[in-house]
C-alpha cells in the first residue's frame, strides 16, 4: 500500500516506519527535516504540518491509501484546523487516516471507556484541548462523509527509542547510587504502553474493517502509582532502590516543574492521573499487550547500549532532598 507517515523519524514514528517497510509497503515519511536516515526505500517529504498552505503543495497531485498522522508541535501546538487542512490536503481516496490523539484527550479522570466525553475546547491545557477537538472534528468528517478515521489514545509510550526523560531520569539516578524523589505519597496513578504494542495496533487498523471509525484506548490494563513504576524500573535495572518523598508544595516552592527542565520525577511524568479501561483494542485489533517488566527489560538493554548517562547535574534534587530533610527535622 501507499503509506504516508507524517513526524516519522522519531521514536513512534521512526519504528511505524521500519515495520511498515518490513512488511514491503511503499513509505513517504513528511517532516520538516530536508532528509531522514532510512535509505531510499522511503521517500522523504519537507512540509510543515501546521502550515496549510505547505501541505497542501507538497500533497498536491500525491495520492496515498494511508496516512499515519502522529506530529504534533509541541512549541506552537497542531490545532484541529491544521489536522484539517493536512486532511484536506491528502485527496478522497484515503482507505485510513489513523490519528495519533493521547489518553490526555480525555482532561482528567479515571478509568475512562472510549465512550467517554473528550474534554471541552475551553479545557486550560492546549495539548488537551487540541487533541480532543481534533478527534471531534475527525468523528465529524466520519459522520458527515464516512471519512475512513482511527484515533489512539495512548497513555505514557515507553521503550526503545523514547526521547523523552522518562526512563533513563530513572536509570540515571539509580546508577549514580541517588535518592529518588518521590512527590507526595507517590501514590499517583499512572499507565503506560510499550511503543511495539502500539505500532502493532497502528499497522493492524490498516486492514481491519472493523477498526474504521472508531477509537481505541491502548496500554497496559493496570495504572501503578509511581512508587510502584520507580521499583519496576529499579527490578529492570537490577538496583534496590532508595526513595525520598518530598512534599509537593516544596516541589513548587523550589521551581519544580514537570514539563521542563529541571525535571525531579522525569520529563511529564507528575501530572494528575487519567486512565482508561482497555479491551476493545484486543477484541478487534487482536493486540495482546506486553507486560511491563518485559518491555521494561528490553527498554534497559537499549538504555545501556546508547544511551549516555548524566552523572552530574543533580543540584535540583540535591535542593528538594535540602528541603525535605529541614522540613522534617523542623517538625521535631
Amino acid at each position: 500500500m501507499k503509506v504516508l507517515v507524517i513526524g516519522g523519524t522519531l521514536f513512534i514514528g521512526r519504528s511505524l516506519v521500519e515495520e511498515l517497510v518490513k512488511a514491503g509497503h511503499d513509505v513517504t515519511v513528511l517532516h520538516r527535516k530536508p532528509k531522514h536516515d532510512f535509505g531510499r526505500r522511503v521517500e522523504n517529504m519537507v512540509a510543515d504540518r501546521n502550515d496549510g498552505d505547505a501541505m497542501r503543495e507538497a500533497l498536491s497531485g500525491r495520492r496515498f491509501e494511508v496516512v499515519f498522522d502522529n506530529a504534533y508541535d509541541w512549541e506552537r501546538g497542531t490545532t484541529a484546523a491544521q489536522v484539517e487542512a493536512t486532511v484536506r490536503a491528502s485527496g478522497d481516496r484515503l482507505s485510513r487516516y489513523i490519528f495519533m490523539s493521547s489518553v490526555a484527550a480525555y482532561g482528567d479522570g479515571l478509568n475512562h471507556k472510549e465512550s467517554d466525553p473528550l474534554a471541552p475546547d475551553s479545557h486550560a491545557n492546549p495539548y488537551t484541548r487540541n487533541k480532543a477537538a481534533t478527534e471531534r472534528l475527525l468523528f465529524r468528517m466520519r459522520a458527515r462523509h464516512g471519512f475512513p478515521v482511527v484515533t489512539f489514545r495512548p497513555p505514557f509510550v515507553y521503550g526503545p527509542g523514547n526521547p523523552y526523560y522518562r526512563e533513563q531520569f530513572f536509570w540515571d539516578r539509580l546508577r549514580a547510587g541517588r535518592q529518588i524523589v518521590i512527590p507526595g505519597d507517590g501514590y499517583r496513578l499512572m499507565q503506560f504502553v510499550y511503543v511495539g504494542d502500539l505500532v502493532a495496533a497502528m499497522l493492524q487498523a490498516m486492514r481491519e474493517p472493523r477498526a474504521e471509525g472508531e477509537a481505541f484506548n491502548i496500554g497496559d490494563a493496570k495504572p501503578l502509582t509511581q512508587v510502584e513504576v520507580v521499583g519496576q524500573l529499579a527490578k529492570a535495572a537490577g538496583i534496590e532502590p532508595t526513595l525520598a518523598r518530598v512534599p509537593r508544595d516544596l516541589i513548587q516552592q523550589a521551581g519544580g516543574n514537570a514539563f521542563e527542565e529541571p525535571y525531579y520525577f522525569g520529563e511529564y511524568f507528575d501530572v494528575p492521573p487519567i486512565t482508561m479501561y482497555m479491551g476493545k483494542v484486543a477484541r478487534i485489533l487482536k493486540v495482546k499487550g506486553t507486560p511491563f517488566e518485559t518491555g521494561l527489560k528490553e527498554t534497559y538493554r537499549w538504555y545501556t547500549r546508547n544511551h549516555k548517562p548524566r552523572t552530574a547535574g543533580f543540584d535540583f534534587d540535591d535542593k528538594l532532598l535540602a528541603m525535605a530533610k529541614a522540613g522534617a527535622t523542623a517538625e521535631v
